[in-house]
């Protein structure tokens, strides 16, 4: 038994590390800095307005044109010195031909459709602008929030900047999109601290800039361009920065089925995404960026889910060998495993039922995603996940 109850806090604390270890971790060490060693500024002003491009990489968006057009000429930015590409390779639902009709948009369109990565390698080429910002054609985007990402580049250590996505949330909301709005306010304050103590590890697709000239071209197989290409800047030396009041606006997911759907795509391109920039786990070459690395991404799309899985057997044999009714503290333990998972199967119950009480969502969302990383990880050993855009359904 001992080993058993040896390996059974390894587990433990590698799942409340994860999800809420590090974070306490990393507010202490910020807090600490700011004693130490408060921040310095960079001058940021708003006399600093490089010319910059919004590069949207679209397939059939025929709906969303008309308001994300609309929603980028209402942006708080010098018109003079904002270029916008739309690349809309495969579009065949009139996307192309309805761009071309708006003044001061410059699209590139190809009918074969070969994901989005090939759309965004092709259209880079265009790109002349010292600064990139890329975005969804289904997100609308803060109206300050082009002046607020351009800001951040002042400073020359920064090579990329994401935005925050934010989810429309309802006062009855279905399972997906209490826990999706939750789980992305927590990443906010994340990627806050990520930020201060040194740099965010990875951008939102939906929003995110890098400095035009650190764009490498990505491999056309690739899930997850937006972490790989802001990662691999962060390998060059430079830093990816964030400013919450730079944010992107969509509906959440449908339902939980739409929204599995798309975690498991993002799993599957985590977990590809772990293998490709491998090199960053070396803490000594990297250091602390390795250190914000592996604590806030690779454990989630790695071992954490695996540690939830073999804790179920795990507590339940020390609390049998305990006395499963003793209150004893490995019965007790296990008795709390119990009800998490009978929150989660209550979620369930109650998906697309309205409610008040958001919080009823959170373990069904979180079982949710650490279910998708399980499913997304067989994906990724099939090699059976598309390239090409697949767009979860989202709420009206």
């Amino acid at each position: 038994m001992l080993i058993l109850k040896i390996l059974f806090w390894i587990l433990a604390f590698i799942v409340v590390y994860t999800y809420v270890g590090y974070g306490i971790v990393l507010y202490f060490i910020i807090k600490l800095k700011r004693i130490f060693k408060p921040a310095k500024t960079h001058g940021f002003n708003g006399a600093y307005q490089p010319e910059v491009t919004l590069f949207i990489a679209a397939y059939n968006e025929k709906d969303y044109v008309a308001d994300k057009i609309n929603n980028t000429l209402s942006l708080d930015y010098p018109k003079d010195k904002l270029q916008v590409v739309w690349v809309t390779d495969g579009s065949d639902d009139g996307t192309p031909e309805l761009l071309k009709k708006y003044n001061n948009v410059t699209v590139h369109h190809l009918p074969e459709r070969n994901g989005k990565i090939s759309a965004m390698n092709r259209g880079m080429k265009f790109v002349t602008t010292p600064i990139v910002i890329f975005s969804d054609a289904n997100t609308m985007l803060g109206k300050e929030s082009i002046q607020r990402i351009v800001r951040l580049f002042a400073n020359p250590t920064t090579g990329c900047v994401s935005g925050e996505k934010r989810i429309i949330n309802k006062e009855s909301d279905v399972a997906s999109g209490a826990g999706e709005g939750l789980y992305w306010k927590y990443e906010s304050a994340l990627k806050k601290w990520d930020a201060e103590l040194y740099s965010v590890v990875g951008a939102a697709g939906e929003l995110f800039a890098i400095r035009t000239e650190l764009y490498r071209d990505v491999e056309k197989d690739t899930l997850l361009d937006d972490f790989v290409i802001s990662l691999r800047v962060a390998q060059d030396g430079y830093t990816i920065q964030y400013d919450p009041e730079a944010y992107a606006v969509e509906n959440a997911s449908a339902n939980v089925k739409e929204e599995l759907k798309r975690k498991i795509r993002i799993s599957a391109g985590g977990i590809q995404a772990v293998v490709r920039l491998r090199s960053l786990l070396n803490i000594f070459k990297y250091g602390t960026l390795s250190f914000q690395y592996i604590s806030h991404r690779v454990l989630r799309w790695t071992l954490t889910p695996l540690c939830l899985l073999v804790l179920i057997p795990v507590g339940f044999m020390l609390a049998y060998n305990e006395g499963l009714l003793s209150f004893g503290m490995y019965a007790t333990l296990f008795g709390l495993q119990l009800l998490f998972y009978i929150a989660a199967l209550t979620g369930w119950f109650m998906e697309n039922r309205s409610t008040r009480i958001k919080a009823l969502f959170v373990p069904y969302y979180f079982f949710i995603m650490n279910l998708s990383v399980v499913l997304g990880f067989f994906r990724y050993m099939k090699k059976t996940q598309s390239v090409n855009w697949e767009r979860a359904k989202r709420a009206d």
